[in-house]
Formats: structure tokens, sequence, C-alpha cells
């Protein structure tokens, strides 16, 4: 089992910044790749940018330039920087981890959510 815990979301203005980390622990040696994903009421979770055990990153077209996605190996936790900031951009953001254990199928963990709110 792997453990997600979100942190960094809150209320931020039009044009301001927010950074969220998400930590992980457990059996975290499998996973192969860390993300996030954002929600908003009655649409389907998106892919905001994930990156690979690797390095290699892959971010939704239309974030890139305002969100970019990072790591920290050593303390098992992945960044999401957010500037430029929009109320559109107001949503649950979740942290998701995929990984394959003992050549089994890949497997989904999310976080908890942390909500972040743009207001105009």
């Amino acid at each position: 089992q792997v453990q997600l815990v979100e942190s960094g979301g809150g209320l931020v203005q039009t044009g301001g910044s927010l950074r969220l980390s998400c930590t992980a622990s457990g059996i975290i040696f499998g996973i192969v790749t860390t993300g996030w994903y954002r929600q908003t009421p009655g649409k389907q979770r998106e892919l905001v940018a994930e990156v690979t055990s690797g390095g290699k990153t892959n971010s939704a077209n239309s974030l890139k330039g305002r969100f970019t996605i990072s790591r920290d190996n050593a303390k098992n936790t992945v960044y999401l920087q957010m500037s430029s900031l929009e109320p559109e951009d107001t949503a649950v953001y979740y942290c998701n981890a995929k990984g394959r254990w003992a050549g089994g199928p890949l497997l989904d963990f999310w976080g908890q959510g942390t909500q972040v709110t743009v207001s105009s």
C-alpha cells in the first residue's frame, strides 16, 4: 500500500501562486509515476501534471508555462508549483501515484485532496 499526504492548498487571489506538496509513504519502491489531478463539481477529474520515477514530466497543454511539477526523491515528495493562478484553476487537487509490484497490474493510489480557491 501507498499513502499520499497532500498539503499547500488554500485561498489565493488571481495572479497569485501556490505550491502543493505530496509526500508518499509505504511501499513506495514500486511507484512509477506520481502526479496531480484536479476536479471541479460535475466534471471529471483531469490530469494536471505527472512525473515518472526517472524524472520525465508530462503536463496538460493548457497549463504549461504556469504549472510546474518537480520531485525530491530524498523526501519522497512531489511538488506542484502553480503561478499566475486564475479563478478557473479553482478545484480540489488530488495527488496520484501509479505503481506496479511483483509483476502485478498497474495500481492507482490517491491522496485525500486539497482545495485550491482562486478569488477574482
